[in-house]
């Protein structure tokens, strides 16, 4: 198993009983967080990103930043741009000279997208408040995913939650097949000033790329 941009953007966006007061508990939190977020501006987050598999001995770990304005983003991660202008999807690759031109379809209806990052939950998940740690004088509180989908690859998520801010802290995905990926927020910045143009692709910049239109 390798890290790819499929993977950092499942993460950004199984029927089980939970006490409903535990389960009321986590969705509000996430309820709260939720709606905090989605008044600001815009979001600019800078990020590392962790894959780790024990069973087959793999460890990765990279870093990215995003910046997020209601449906669009613009995420760099493993020398690679994701722009999404809230129609069309751009996969910028230097290395390679591409730009794939696609639109988010239905294989990526239940990813978790940077601008899904913080309703992806709102559908097909139990919930459940888990510890509660102090990491660096922060209290960060977690809530505990469980997909309802008996055929999902995930076993849980937990989202960390920063107590006092009501910020995201780290999103912790843990698959089936032993797999941990996390997602831990190293800067969260809102209301930054931002170019009108920033969601907008400039073909008159990738001239000599290859431009793959998907569809």
């Amino acid at each position: 198993m390798t890290m790819t941009i499929k993977h950092i953007v499942t993460l950004f966006i199984l029927t089980v009983s939970v006490p409903v007061f535990a389960q009321n508990q986590g969705k509000a939190l996430l309820d709260e967080v939720s709606q905090k977020v989605k008044a600001y501006e815009n979001i600019s987050i800078d990020f590392k990103y962790t894959l780790e598999n024990i069973s087959e001995n793999i460890k990765q770990e990279t870093r990215g930043d995003v910046i997020m304005q209601g449906e669009k983003y613009k995420l760099n991660i493993l020398g690679v741009t994701r722009l999404f202008d809230g129609t069309k999807l751009y996969t910028i690759s230097p290395e390679d000279e591409e730009v794939t031109i696609s639109t988010e379809g239905e294989d990526e209806e239940d990813a978790i997208t940077p601008s899904k990052m913080l309703s992806f939950y709102e559908d097909g998940y139990t919930y459940e408040l888990d510890i509660q740690q102090n990491i660096k004088g922060r209290k960060i509180q977690y809530v505990k995913l469980i997909p309802i989908d008996s055929n999902s690859e995930l076993k849980s998520i937990l989202l960390g939650i920063d107590a006092q801010t009501k910020h995201i802290y780290n999103l912790i995905q843990i698959g089936k097949n032993g797999a941990k990926t996390t997602l831990t927020v190293n800067s969260f910045k809102t209301d930054q000033p931002i170019s009108k143009t920033l969601f907008t692709f400039d073909a008159n910049k990738y001239q000599d790329y290859y431009i793959n239109k998907l569809d």
